[in-house]
């Protein structure tokens, strides 16, 4: 929620904008086979969390606060599959931020949902 301290303690994750996993999921139909085959469906990188919710805070003018201490351990997943099929995610990380920021300085709603970035049990 809006000014709790953000969890570091799973130390980094990935991600990808939701119109291009969507964009994925439905050109991956063209691509079934049996047996099935498991793809990744997230953003190649490795983003620190630290270093995000720091940027995130500065784009909005808020002082960022943390809790825990980053772990040894990240529930990260290999996109490889994926970006060499169908290249590299069009919103990239740092753009998918400041569309995020620039909605919430619009007023846009939130769904007030956990990330369970700290989750190191693959439980969300």
């Amino acid at each position: 929620m809006a000014g709790d301290p953000v969890d570091v303690s799973m130390g980094c994750f990935n991600c990808i904008w939701q119109g291009d996993a969507n964009e994925w999921a439905l050109r991956m139909m063209f691509h079934c086979k049996a047996p099935v085959e498991a793809y990744n469906v997230t953003g190649p990188e490795r983003v620190i969390i630290r270093e995000a919710a720091l940027a995130l805070g500065q784009r909005l003018s808020k002082p960022v606060h943390f809790k825990g201490e980053e772990g040894e351990r990240a529930l990260l997943s290999n996109s490889a599959k994926c970006v060499s099929m169908f290249g590299y995610p069009r919103v990239g990380v740092q753009q998918m931020m400041q569309m995020t920021a620039d909605w919430i300085l619009q007023g846009g709603s939130s769904l007030g949902k956990p990330t369970h970035f700290e989750a190191t049990d693959g439980k969300y």
